[in-house]
């Protein structure tokens, strides 16, 4: 008699989303707190990107805030120019959030392979992402982390804005928090003096000028080094690219890296009017831009992964834990209570399906 087939159990889509609803592919990604896989929708077939938070893990980070201030924030983000959220859910190990998949690699992983980017090729990101800060402004929320590596190309190559783990949405009174990447920070986030968006178009400043030289403009061994650089010391070019850079590139990144913000380029009531209007910008069709209806100038290769293969190599070697759908334990059984980081993220990371 033939041996008896296992089964996959069946799976009720009607019930709230969990972990068992989605193929767990590929490992493309790690942060601070957690990592990101490719899923598959078992029943719509649709691809994403699965960012799963260790909650223990979390809570030694003291990065639960954080985690939960990201999670509440991308429930109100909608556009086409950032990651949206699709679900969110947690089990007893882990929280979860799934999100619009980005074939096409961060900017991080193209400049490290190909080096300085075309100006062409960085007008149209920086224009893209103008638009989604634009966008972010509009509902009162700074990302705080600008930088290549939170910025996705889908496989069309349109850049698309990521990470929430630090944005925050202010009210009435100015952010004092130091929060960010040292090299990207803004002068008035280190002076400590007060800030709201202005520091988001600063960062996308310094990303331009990363992206045309391959290097930031501000450099040092130290950061208190670095700081006092950032605070003080004149943005300059490299002589080489003095020569092949047009002066209306220069013009702009000086503009964004401006220190006062009333005449940094971007800030105030007509600063995205202003950039709009800049001759560097003068090829961008902004309303097509809006609805990605412009092809972009670098299509990246859909023959290969456009991530670091080691984080499929970690998940396979080094994870003590590899991540698997569980069943939640019945609260009623649980020998001892919910420490008070737990038991905040049991109440407050909820349930969302768009």
């Amino acid at each position: 008699m033939g041996a008896v087939c296992c089964r996959e159990e069946e799976i009720d889509f009607t019930t709230e989303v969990e972990l068992s609803h989605f193929n767990l592919l590929r490992s493309v990604g790690k942060g601070a707190f957690g990592k990101v896989r490719i899923v598959q929708h078992k029943r719509t077939k649709e691809m994403y990107a699965l960012k799963y938070i260790n909650k223990e893990r979390c809570i030694r980070m003291r990065g639960v805030e954080n985690i939960l201030q990201e999670r509440r924030l991308l429930e109100v983000i909608n556009t086409p120019m950032i990651c949206n959220l699709r679900y969110a859910f947690q089990d007893d190990e882990n929280m979860f959030m799934v999100l619009d998949l980005m074939l096409g690699g961060d900017l991080r992983f193209h400049l490290d392979r190909q080096g300085p980017m075309k100006e062409q090729v960085v007008s149209f990101y920086v224009a893209e992402i103008a638009l989604s800060l634009c966008y972010l402004h509009s509902k009162q929320i700074v990302h705080r982390d600008l930088k290549p590596d939170n910025i996705l190309l889908d496989e069309k190559g349109h850049a698309h804005l990521t990470d929430f783990n630090i944005a925050v949405q202010y009210k009435d009174k100015p952010l004092k928090s130091v929060a960010g990447s040292l090299a990207y920070m803004a002068p008035e986030v280190l002076s400590k003096t007060g800030y709201f968006g202005t520091v988001d178009w600063w960062s996308l400043g310094v990303v331009a000028y990363e992206l045309l030289v391959g290097q930031r403009p501000f450099r040092a061994k130290t950061n208190d080094a670095l700081t006092m650089a950032i605070m003080s010391e004149e943005l300059t070019f490299p002589t080489s690219f003095q020569r092949t850079l047009s002066c209306d590139a220069m013009d702009v990144i000086r503009g964004l890296c401006e220190r006062d913000i009333n005449k940094r380029l971007g800030c105030g009531d007509d600063g995205f009017e202003r950039l709009k209007a800049h001759p560097w910008f003068e090829k961008i069709e902004w309303e097509k831009l809006m609805t990605k209806d412009v092809k972009p100038p670098f299509e990246p290769d859909s023959k290969h992964a456009n991530f670091d293969a080691t984080h499929e190599l970690e998940e396979l070697l080094l994870e003590d834990n590899p991540l698997k759908a569980r069943k939640r334990k019945d609260p009623s059984k649980r020998t001892k209570p919910l420490s008070k980081e737990m038991q905040t993220i049991e109440e407050r990371f909820l349930v969302y399906n768009y």
